[in-house]
């Protein structure tokens, strides 16, 4: 006997000013899960009713003043995994992790927020870049010390591996989000036993993006997108994966994230 689980990403960016629309969020797909990033919350800021105002009772935050922070809303009952690494010795929110109970056995979920690293694909000339690049390989000396067994690792990871993850691989080879030292980093990082679940529906050759800019008005039109969100899962779940939605429509959202929520639908057996 299989049950089906539905776990969402979502770089909200302000939950406090974007709180409501994770209703639609609800409406549309029925998370089991979600895992939001930028909630720019402190955690005694955090709208304390907000998961039970959506039928997610169970919520972890981990969240800092004005920028950063990640939060975790479940159905299920969380366990904060306390033995997190301090990524890069900064202490600034960009990660929480928790086991869920779960028809069983329970998952590990692993939520993210990669730094954005700024404008200038240099570590000499721009400090920001040189943070990403070391939070990603901290992140994959961590996952190969300790490989993921029965884990889903998802979140705003600020990087567009793939060719058609972007809407010019030719222009942006020189931009931050798809440079060839971030590709070969996350690479690395998911080569420590994860499997790109986005991808296993959505063949390498077809566009997918989860990010269109403030700036792109027409966004629609244009479709000058980027996937810098990502869900993967540890290979022991392959099996499991039933369905992936991207909720392309919420970046017309009011007020709306630059980013959208991706879903990803799981079948398990109890």
């Amino acid at each position: 006997m299989t049950s089906r689980l539905t776990i969402a990403t979502w770089n909200i960016n302000s939950v406090r000013l974007r709180q409501d629309l994770l209703k639609n969020l609800v409406q549309e797909a029925a998370p089991d899960i979600i895992c939001l990033q930028e909630t720019k919350a402190p955690d005694p800021l955090f709208p304390v009713d907000l998961g039970a105002r959506l039928g997610l009772p169970h919520v972890l935050t981990r969240g800092m003043k004005g920028y950063n922070g990640v939060a975790i809303l479940s159905r299920m009952p969380l366990r904060l995994i306390e033995a997190s690494p301090d990524w890069c010795g900064k202490s600034d929110c960009r990660h929480i992790a928790a086991e869920v109970e779960t028809y069983g056995a329970p998952l590990t979920i692993q939520n993210f927020y990669v730094p954005a690293g700024g404008d200038i694909p240099d570590r000499e000339l721009n400090i920001k870049y040189g943070h990403k690049l070391d939070f990603i390989a901290e992140a994959e000396a961590h996952f190969k010390s300790f490989p993921p067994h029965r884990t889903i690792l998802v979140g705003d990871l600020n990087i567009a591996p793939l060719e058609h993850d972007v809407w010019s691989h030719k222009q942006l080879l020189g931009v931050v989000s798809h440079t060839p030292p971030e590709v070969a980093g996350l690479n690395a990082w998911q080569a420590a036993g994860f499997i790109d679940a986005m991808r296993f529906f959505v063949p390498d050759d077809q566009k997918l993006y989860t990010w269109w800019s403030y700036r792109n008005r027409d966004w629609r039109t244009s479709n000058r997108g980027r996937r810098l969100d990502h869900i993967w899962v540890s290979k022991d779940l392959q099996t499991s994966l039933a369905g992936l939605r991207v909720l392309t429509d919420a970046r017309d959202w009011p007020r709306g994230s630059d980013h959208v929520p991706v879903l990803l639908t799981f079948e398990i057996d109890e």
